[in-house]
């Protein structure tokens, strides 16, 4: 993932709408849901929901697709994992990283958490 990609992403999910609807959407899996459904969970006005699914559409963090007469969106694992790739790919001066978050200890190293 290029630099200008990750900020699109970030910048998409740093709304409380928009990560919201990520979150709802990542949930619902490779199906989605449908615009009306999402609009019923996250208590929002179609019209205010549109701008927010359109802004996650130009951060490719969402896709949508017609079934009949819905739009069905859904979250695009894809570049969300490109992105948690991104964020990650340094992580801890190149030592794998625990659960915990810390890096991984090396011996004689008295910070190092247990």
């Amino acid at each position: 993932m290029e630099n200008k990609d990750a900020v699109a992403a970030l910048a998409a999910l740093a709304q409380e709408s928009r990560l919201q609807t990520f979150r709802l959407l990542v949930q619902a899996g490779a199906h989605g849901l449908a615009a009306s459904k999402i609009a019923e969970a996250v208590s929002m006005p179609p019209s205010s929901l549109s701008f927010h699914l359109k802004e996650l559409t130009h951060a490719n963090l969402i896709a949508p697709r017609q079934k009949g007469r819905f739009v069905i969106y859904a979250a695009r694992f894809d570049t969300m994992n490109a992105l948690l790739g991104f964020l990650t790919e340094n992580c801890c001066g190149g030592n794998p990283c625990s659960p915990s978050g810390n890096a991984a200890c090396e011996p004689g190293i008295s910070d190092c958490g247990s």
